[in-house]
């Protein structure tokens, strides 16, 4: 199997990495923006033409939520183009590709968890080119897995986590959002997904049902707050000796804390389908906070 990964030093991609350096079956060409343009369709055809993978991972994305809504057209470059280009070439190829989007495709106020077949109706900017993306993809390549996910966290890059870790060794107590939910997901967790869905597609007894393409969501359990989720890292910190004291947490409201993009209230994914369609379970966030002391 051979492997194209976009956005290589992402949270996600940086995860990918890792764990296919321990896969020696899988040939892997591992690259960020330096080295791929993905936004240029003549850099994209002639990386995809001369490596010839299997299946391309598309981990790259412009996740700047609240510049997205000034850098509209940088945000669809990255988040729409970008995903079109690498999908036509996966299709030019014979390839499948798996593209990484995320749950701000809905409007936030739905009681309840999201399902793959629920209504979309980003509310920003970074929403919108995502979901673009989504449908570029859709449309380009008839063998796609959309992977939608929340709430990202992992040793690398900038996270809620890291964020967390760092105001609680400056600050006695913290305000922290306690109305809007969703379930972290730890970075690791999707990169293991996304690895098991890729070996599935590439296997060599063909077992792999065309009718299984399409949009999946994967994200963490329990579904928590802002808030509860930031207790839960102090709390953990604590254990593990990384911070001496937890900060006195109060849960605020999203209007105390205004911010240029509109952030979905329910972040909720069900993740029944990758459950049962690839016996994947939603990412385990708590387990993955065992290791505090990697993310300081």
């Amino acid at each position: 199997m051979k492997v194209l990964i976009t956005g290589s030093n992402g949270q996600v991609g940086s995860c990918l990495v890792k764990q296919l350096q321990s896969c020696p079956e899988i040939e892997f060409l591992a690259v960020d923006r330096d080295e791929l343009d993905i936004t240029s369709k003549q850099e994209v055809i002639n990386t995809v033409n001369n490596f010839m993978p299997n299946i391309i991972i598309n981990a790259a994305a412009h996740t700047a939520v609240d510049k997205a809504e000034n850098e509209v057209e940088l945000s669809y470059a990255i988040n729409r183009d970008g995903p079109e280009y690498l999908a036509q070439a996966a299709e030019h190829v014979g390839a499948a590709i798996l593209h990484i989007s995320t749950d701000y495709v809905f409007a936030g106020d739905k009681d309840g968890s999201y399902s793959e077949s629920d209504t979309v109706n980003p509310q920003g900017v970074y929403g919108e080119s995502k979901l673009s993306g989504e449908k570029a993809v859709i449309n380009a390549c008839s063998r796609h897995i959309i992977l939608r996910t929340a709430w990202v966290f992992g040793e690398d890059g900038n996270n809620f986590v890291k964020t967390m870790l760092h105001l609680a060794q400056q600050r006695n107590s913290l305000g922290i959002v306690a109305d809007q939910f969703g379930g972290p997901t730890y970075a690791g967790d999707i990169a293991a997904a996304l690895i098991k869905i890729a070996k599935l597609i590439t296997d060599s007894k063909n077992t792999f049902n065309a009718n299984n393409y399409g949009i999946y969501h994967f994200s963490g359990m329990p579904h928590v707050s802002w808030c509860e989720f930031a207790q839960v890292i102090f709390d953990k910190a604590v254990e593990q000796k990384v911070l001496v004291k937890s900060p006195d947490v109060k849960g605020i409201k999203t209007e105390e804390y205004p911010t240029p993009a509109k952030r979905p209230a329910n972040s909720k994914l069900n993740t029944n389908k990758i459950t049962i369609v690839f016996n994947t379970p939603a990412s385990d966030w708590q387990s993955a906070l065992n290791h505090l002391s990697d993310y300081a």
